[in-house]
Parts: structure tokens; sequence; C-alpha cells
């Protein structure tokens, strides 16, 4: 298993997810970190951007798949940004955390997060 990896971290989107109205209705940011594994020493002995995950059009991708078609839980955000990841050739595994720190919750608090790894099937 492939121990490189190219890594994303505070990605910052405003989207509207959320169980309750006011979270579909208002919005709020939410913060996404990625680690993607990949073989690097071939792209590194290419020094091709071709032969690699591109990590300014990834984030891109990543951020426009956060801030759409919303739903309840993060949950899902991150599922859906795993399979945008993984759709790239090179990517073996991905993990996704996706933060939410301004969720509705009664208590202090400095962050609440969900965090998935996936592979490629």
């Amino acid at each position: 298993m492939t121990t490189d990896s190219i890594i994303l971290t505070g990605l910052r989107v405003n989207a509207h997810h959320g169980v309750y109205d006011f979270e579909k209705e208002n919005g709020q940011d939410f913060l996404i970190d990625v680690t993607v594994w990949l073989d690097l020493a071939r792209v590194a002995a290419s020094d091709d951007v071709s032969q690699t995950i591109h990590y300014g059009e990834l984030a891109v991708e990543i951020t426009e798949a956060a801030a759409h078609n919303p739903v309840d839980l993060i949950e899902t955000v991150a599922e859906r940004i795993a399979a945008v990841v993984l759709a790239h050739e090179p990517a073996e595994r991905v993990q996704v955390t996706v933060h939410k720190p301004d969720a509705p919750i009664s208590v202090p608090f400095t962050d609440v997060a969900v965090r998935i790894e996936r592979t490629r099937a």
C-alpha cells in the first residue's frame, strides 16, 4: 500500500447542510481536510503534473462538491467528497474530515467533525 500522500487542510466552504431548517436557510462555514494516498515516486521522476492529481484543481472540485445540493448530514458530504477524490485515477485511498465549527450544539465546544476513509474499489 502506498504511503505517499497529498494533503489539503482547512478548505473553507459556505454551504447549507444541516438537519435544522435554519441551517439550510442561513448556511454556515464548513472546513474540509483531505488526505489522498497515491504513488508519488513515479510522478517525481517524471516531474509531470499530468501524472499526479493537481491539488489546486482538486481543491476546487472538493469545495464545489461540498457547496452544492444541501443534505442533512455531514457524513453524506464526506462520502460525496471521497467519491470526487477517488474518481481520479492515481488516487488509491482517501481520508476526508468535514468540520462543522458552528454546529448547533448547546454546550461550549471547539469543533465537531466526521472523518471517513475510503479505498478505491
